[in-house]
């Protein structure tokens, strides 16, 4: 039976993925900052444990009680919205921490097991920005636009070893808690220049018919993991599938 170590657990996509490869009868280490285990079914094949993907000591923790994990998902990560000009740059670095250096530091630390064992697929969560640009979210963007350079370059060195590296690309998906998420440190990131155009922003996301849902994730994710097709990009929901046509 294999085994899934999925960041992000909390709530959205992460959530819904460790569901979905529960569901399909593989064995789920469920991870969050703060562990809940009231949000995903009791059941022997699934583990519930706290992980911060910034902090080394908590990674070596969930490592040395997870044993042998065939599908590293890095999906934890943290959203913003703002005008790059009102953005401080220790908000900045916080981002890249959890987004761009989390996912790294994560990789880096289950790489030796897929190396030593000549299996294993890292599975890493982006987003439809990295797609087409998108207004606000500079520095969100650049911390995703970073994790694809760095996927795209190691699944070349990572091939000889048969360890497959997969990227999913998320659209837009107002169910999640990506606002409400970030509303402390998004605080005064929309200064009064930048006022009418951000509400003209936020006009026309409520006005999109073409969303993204969790399942959609979930389901990618599920696919990346599993397939033999040497697909790197997998984008997931109707907008971001149409962003990848498109471009």
């Amino acid at each position: 039976m294999k085994t899934a170590l999925i960041t992000g657990c909390s709530s959205g996509y992460g959530l819904e993925t460790a569901r979905h490869f529960h569901a399909q009868g593989w064995n789920v280490i469920a991870t969050m900052r703060n562990p809940r285990e009231d949000l995903l079914p009791r059941s022997a094949r699934l583990r519930v444990l706290p992980l911060d993907v910034t902090d080394p000591t908590s990674i070596a923790a969930v490592l040395a009680h997870s044993g042998p994990i065939d599908v590293l998902v890095n999906n934890a990560g943290i959203g913003l919205f703002g005008a790059f000009e009102a953005t401080p740059m220790s908000t900045t670095r916080a981002v890249f921490e959890t987004n761009t250096f989390g996912v790294m530091a994560m990789t880096q630390a289950v790489l030796p097991q897929f190396r030593e064992r000549r299996t294993g697929v890292v599975v890493n969560v982006t987003s439809s920005a990295t797609l087409a640009p998108m207004p606000l979210v500079a520095v969100y963007t650049a911390s995703k636009m970073a994790v694809e350079g760095f996927t795209a370059s190691l699944a070349f060195e990572l091939q000889d070893f048969g360890v497959r590296v997969k990227l999913i690309e998320p659209g837009y998906a107002p169910s999640t808690r990506f606002t409400s998420n970030g509303s402390q440190r998004m605080q005064g990131l929309i200064p009064q220049a930048y006022a009418p155009y951000a509400q003209r922003v936020f006009t026309s996301f409520a006005q999109t018919d073409a969303v993204t849902t969790e399942a959609d994730v979930a389901a990618a994710v599920w696919h990346a993991a599993t397939t033999s097709d040497p697909q790197l990009r997998f984008p997931a929901g109707a907008d971001a599938v149409a962003l990848a046509r498109a471009r």
